[in-house]
């Protein structure tokens, strides 16, 4: 694999949706992974795991 950096500008008329619809479906969750996964390291607040809610409602029948 080549790995390859390229720096431009914000002011830059690209579009992220043609690149990322080149990429395949495993490919563009892999990359929400890594962004998840950072923004978790550098968060020392936020939980790295999905919360868990379970509410049990007990229904009479009439």
């Amino acid at each position: 694999m080549h790995k390859s950096l390229k720096i431009t500008s914000l002011k830059d008329d690209t579009n992220d949706y043609q690149y990322w619809s080149t990429k395949s479906f495993v490919e563009r969750l892999n990359a929400i992974e890594l962004l998840r996964t950072h923004y978790y390291k550098l968060n020392s607040n936020a939980e790295s795991r999905f919360q868990r809610v379970c509410r049990i409602i007990n229904n009479k029948k009439s």
